[in-house]
């Protein structure tokens, strides 16, 4: 049964990763979704292929989440080819893990221009066209609970993602839209690999002893929370972030 028949997604960074995994399962269901990305269109077109061979509905847009103007164009893009806006996930991120003394100012303008303002101003420019009743999940991380040295500034740059989450929650209630986070933990992806050095065995084996479950989380496992988030079986959950995690956070 197609749960979100009808539907159109906008998911961020959707080309690789965690995005892909929510775009295509997104689709699986029936939505519509857009697939967001910065610069590598090759990855994006294969997104939309693989949606549009399997029989569902996609496009592919470029919007930098820095750029305002770019952020901007990508919903009037989704409302110009879709007419409507159902469902967002707020999934592109940047991290870079340094310690805090190491951290250097471009560091942080990146990785909050990103996280923090880009994801601030998506959310904004949601509002201007989300359909009453509508779904927004953002994606943050276990590490604002975590602490793990080296991510000071990726974990506050969450922090201020989660705290959107809870504030908006309250702000678009009576417009009957649930506004959640999800927390992954350690999922097997490029970016986990680029930034805590996850390549070799030696590294990856203290992150599967931290978690109960006893491996790597997939991207498809946090896809498989989102669907159930903006599906019409979360209708009356809103303002929670929710650990991904295999167990590692209890809340």
């Amino acid at each position: 049964m197609a749960l979100l028949k009808g539907y159109v997604a906008i998911v961020t960074g959707a080309s690789r990763g965690i995005g892909r995994a929510v775009a295509e399962r997104l689709a699986g269901e029936g939505a519509a979704v857009v697939v967001n990305y910065r610069k590598n269109r090759a990855a994006a077109e294969s997104v939309v292929e693989g949606i549009l061979i399997s029989g569902g509905t996609a496009i592919a847009v470029q919007a930098d989440m820095t750029k305002l103007n770019d952020l901007r164009r990508l919903f009037t893009e989704t409302m110009g080819r879709f007419g409507q806006l159902d469902i967002l996930v707020a999934n592109a991120g940047y991290s870079e893990f340094k310690p805090l003394a190491d951290t250097t100012e471009e560091d942080f303008d990146q990785t909050y221009a990103v996280n923090a303002k880009g994801t601030f101003f998506c959310l904004q420019e949601a509002l201007r066209h989300m359909s009453d009743g509508g779904r927004i999940v953002c994606v943050s991380t276990i590490g604002t609970q975590l602490n793990l040295p080296g991510g000071a500034c990726y974990f506050g740059s969450k922090a201020a993602v989660e705290q959107y989450c809870r504030v908006l929650a309250k702000e678009v209630a009576h417009r009957n839209i649930t506004v959640n986070a999800i927390s992954p933990g350690f999922i097997d992806t490029d970016m986990m690999a680029d930034t805590m050095g996850c390549g070799a065995n030696d590294a990856i084996a203290p992150l599967i002893d931290m978690t109960p479950l006893g491996r790597l989380g997939k991207p498809q496992d946090i896809a498989d929370a989102v669907a159930f988030l903006v599906g019409p079986d979360a209708r009356w959950i809103t303002r929670q972030n929710f650990p991904v995690d295999g167990g590692i956070i209890s809340r």
